[in-house]
């Protein structure tokens, strides 16, 4: 097996108002076993002290590469990183995640010995849960399994969590090129499916966190939901895998899709504003379902609670709304 040492792996953080948490994360990733780095930060014009504490670090770590940007957005960002990055392979982190030690050197001692162009993770730390599995599983997948499970919801969908070949990506000219919101999906699920095989792991190894409550993810935005559904769909349109268990996956995952950019309209109160989307959900869930249904394998208190969504989509959105707001 090749010598990882001498591997050289770049990381690359797009950072927006993350200044909290910002210490944490570039600590995490300087105190890496696998010390062959080079660490990209782009400052995505953060109004806050993030453009600061970046410089800081990069006085004190020549790894670090520090890119001052004009605010364009994460997917902009990340793209910045891919272009000057120089690493054989590269990760993606968010900037207010952090990384366990063994985070680089678990996937790429991984990816190297089954000889795949991508390794990951099923499972990672939450800010809730911090206990890591018993047991590893680590498996050789095709690029049709892993962008299955990842559409399906059994893996974390983030491009984060993630190890790539840099030739791969550049090979099949992947970026984040997209609206923002499903870009990570989008950006693994494709280079998933142009990878050769993937290195799949059980151990957790990334901190991703959910007591952010200013992350996109943690709060209502109408587009956000309207972007995410355009990228499910892009994917249909331009994946390269078309096998009816994978399209079933996806078209399962646009039905899903209805469900958040419903709640994102309910949740925001915007009914008149977005009348043509509100209508549009409420159309499309119950003219989906029966296919989704009939090819997928779910179980009959699964379909119970998905035929109940289509009865009541607006009760169920407002129920999930209070929840979240809880």
């Amino acid at each position: 097996m090749k010598d990882i040492e001498g591997i050289k792996v770049s990381v690359i953080v797009a950072i927006y108002k993350v200044a909290p948490y910002l210490d944490k994360l570039i600590q995490s990733v300087l105190h890496q076993t696998h010390q062959n780095l080079e660490i990209i930060l782009v400052d995505d014009g953060s109004p806050d002290e993030c453009g600061e504490i970046c410089d800081k670090y990069a006085a004190l770590d020549s790894r670090i590469i520090v890119i001052h940007k004009p605010n364009g957005g994460g997917c902009e960002a990340r793209n910045r990183g891919m272009e000057v990055m120089t690493g054989e392979w590269f990760t993606i982190v968010d900037g207010d995640d952090w990384l366990e030690p063994d985070f680089v050197e678990y996937l790429l001692c991984n990816a190297v010995k089954m000889g795949a162009e991508m390794a990951m993770t099923d499972s990672v730390f939450t800010s809730e849960n911090q206990v890591q599995n018993e047991k590893d599983c680590i498996e050789k997948w095709s690029g049709e399994k892993a962008a299955t499970e990842i559409i399906a919801l059994h893996f974390p969908m983030g491009c984060w969590n993630k190890l790539y070949k840099t030739e791969m990506i550049r090979r099949n000219n992947l970026t984040f090129s997209i609206p923002w919101f499903g870009e990570g999906m989008y950006f693994c699920t494709m280079a998933a499916q142009y990878s050769n095989y993937i290195a799949k792991g059980h151990r957790r190894i990334y901190n991703y966190r959910t007591d952010n409550l200013k992350s996109s993810t943690k709060t209502y935005n109408v587009q956000n939901g309207i972007n995410g559904l355009w990228n499910i769909k892009n994917i249909y349109k331009v994946s390269v895998v078309r096998t009816p268990a994978f399209l079933h996956t996806v078209e399962w995952h646009i039905w899903f899709n209805y469900n958040f950019l419903l709640r994102q309209i309910v949740g925001t109160k915007t009914y008149r504003k977005y009348w043509r989307e509100y209508l549009s959900c409420r159309f499309m869930l119950v003219w989906m379902l029966p296919s989704i249904i009939t090819h997928g394998n779910y179980s009959n208190r699964q379909k119970w609670s998905m035929l109940k969504h289509v009865l009541f989509p607006v009760h169920y959105a407002k129920q999930m709304v209070s929840q979240n707001k809880n």
